[in-house]
């Protein structure tokens, strides 16, 4: 990786370039956050950014400390309830993309950020819970998940399933009766993972600059599928590095 970026920062650049100006997007606290505020001041002016708080079209000057922090609701177009925000703008499809984190990713993108080992009244280590994001992974158009690539995070098999990526396979969805398409694309530290369109088994599309197949591999869990076609993907652009980092900057001063 270059030292004029960080892994971070390019696998938070690349998530960013996922979300089209005018979709709107469902997003998570954290990564998901950063990228979907990122697009909103680059590439993508119109993003309507919807959190789970029920704050509609927020458009914050600064990153989010949580669902509930004061400027997602002082800059949002509208403030409903969150049975609302569930009731009517998620569960029917109403949302294009879901921006969603993971502790735990397997290869079929189902995410687990409930338990860690053991079993769940006795877990190793017990995790935030589910939140929204089980919602999210049903019902919105799509899914893009920001998580970074390590053996611990990419697992062959989800200690709990908190969020359906495609469960077991082809068709699980359907068999649940999910209404929406899945995980489009799982973006790390390292690359760009995208479902295969016959096995539904996340497959590395691209590198970032400077990073190997070989520690794709080695940072994951199972025999991780590459795809025919492998890319690398472009590097940050100055802008988008001094956008991001200015957004970086407020959020360490909203801590104080």
């Amino acid at each position: 990786m270059s030292a004029e970026y960080t892994a971070d920062e390019m696998m938070t650049v690349a998530a960013a370039r996922q979300l089209r100006d005018g979709a709107a997007c469902f997003v998570g606290i954290g990564l998901p956050s950063t990228a979907a505020n990122l697009a909103r001041a680059t590439h993508a002016p119109n993003l309507v950014l919807i959190y789970e708080s029920g704050c509609l079209g927020a458009k914050p000057d600064r990153l989010p400390l949580s669902i509930g922090d004061g400027i997602l609701a002082d800059t949002a177009d509208a403030v409903v309830s969150v049975p609302e925000v569930f009731n009517y703008w998620l569960q029917p499809g109403r949302i294009d993309v879901g921006f969603l984190g993971a502790a735990q990713l397997d290869r079929y993108g189902n995410i687990n950020t409930t338990v860690i080992g053991g079993d769940y009244d006795d877990p190793k280590v017990r995790l935030p819970g589910a939140g929204g994001a089980p919602e999210i992974a049903a019902s919105c158009g799509e899914v893009v998940v920001v998580v970074r690539q390590r053996l611990r995070t990419f697992i062959d098999r989800v200690d709990f399933v908190t969020s359906v990526g495609y469960g077991s396979g082809p068709g699980d969805r359907e068999r649940l009766g999910l209404r929406g398409g899945g995980p489009r694309a799982v973006i790390s530290d390292l690359g760009v993972l995208e479902p295969d369109p016959d096995t539904s088994e996340l497959t590395l599309t691209r590198l970032h600059p400077g990073v190997t197949v070989d520690q794709a591999r080695a940072a994951t869990g199972w025999d991780l599928a590459v795809a025919e076609q492998l890319s690398t993907g472009e590097p940050p652009t100055a802008r988008e590095l001094a956008v991001l980092r200015a957004l970086e900057a407020t959020k360490k001063g909203a801590r104080g």
